[in-house]
């Protein structure tokens, strides 16, 4: 894959959010050298998921309680996705302790890791479980919370920084509760590419995924023009607090602690029968 006229585009999605447009937006835009053209689409969490789940696209961004069902077609790249330390979901209320013992709860994807790490904190400390969940938009869930249509949301997220301007209160913090049980990272988003590919192009996907997160931190202000254009709504502050809590080390690359943290989440995950079993060298990178 050489970047030539002649080569097709890589089909990619991931989302609109500041960390995504920041990663992305060297390579989106031809200045990562020898690297692929980008074909970008834009999209909701849970739609790239679904896509992946399809085998739709080259590349996607996606919530890392998907891999089981998409490793046998996809390879998930060792950068450019989400995984971090204080970045966890939170779970919202308009009032404060409230027991979600038979509540309605918005989540942002049935697949999301956001949903996965809820289910797995709530089996900690809701025995008698939540009464109904609900998917919905993640931009959505907040208005829905304030306005009484569901009784808690878990979201992602600029939410961290903007849920008290809805006048909502932090019931828990997902991954708060991963961090101390395990002592991992959290894992949230991952990049992931089709294995027909071939080593050789996924190998070249990656690094130019790597290389666009580098040229990002090394001349931040190249991307603000990209990051803003895609997140209008956004306060450019926050918009700079989501980018700095989201895209950090592990952006560049997983590393032990990154790859230790995924494999604990779906081997935890999979032992209380909420995905199924991965392959023991289902993330290994060719």
């Amino acid at each position: 894959m050489t970047g030539t006229a002649a080569a097709p585009p890589v089909r990619i999605a991931y989302s609109p959010c500041p960390n995504d447009t920041f990663v992305f937006d060297a390579w989106a835009h031809g200045r990562v050298p020898g690297a692929p053209a980008l074909d970008v689409t834009f999209a909701d969490i849970d739609v790239t998921n679904g896509m992946a789940e399809r085998g739709e696209l080259d590349v996607l961004k996606v919530s890392y309680a998907v891999l089981p069902w998409v490793l046998e077609e996809y390879a998930l790249l060792p950068c450019g996705g989400a995984l971090g330390r204080g970045c966890g979901p939170l779970v919202l209320t308009r009032e404060p302790g409230l027991d979600l013992t038979g509540k309605t709860v918005a989540v942002p994807s049935e697949r999301s890791t956001a949903y996965l790490l809820f289910r797995l904190w709530a089996a900690d400390v809701l025995p008698e479980g939540v009464g109904k969940v609900v998917v919905l938009p993640f931009h959505e869930i907040m208005p829905a919370v304030r306005d009484g249509r569901v009784d808690a949301g878990l979201v992602i997220h600029e939410a961290r920084f903007t849920y008290r301007d809805y006048g909502l209160h932090c019931l828990a913090d997902m991954g708060e509760h991963w961090e101390s049980t395990t002592g991992l990272p959290i894992p949230l988003g991952a990049i992931i590419a089709k294995r027909s590919l071939g080593a050789d192009a996924l190998r070249a996907l990656a690094e130019a995924a790597r290389t666009s997160v580098r040229m990002a931190w090394a001349d931040p202000e190249a991307s603000r023009p990209y990051v803003r254009a895609h997140a209008q709504e956004l306060d450019p502050a926050v918009a700079d607090q989501h980018i700095g809590l989201y895209v950090n080390e592990f952006t560049a690359d997983l590393g032990e602690a990154g790859y230790a943290a995924v494999r604990g989440l779906l081997t935890r995950a999979a032992a209380e029968g909420l995905v199924p079993a991965i392959a023991a060298d289902a993330l290994v990178f060719p």
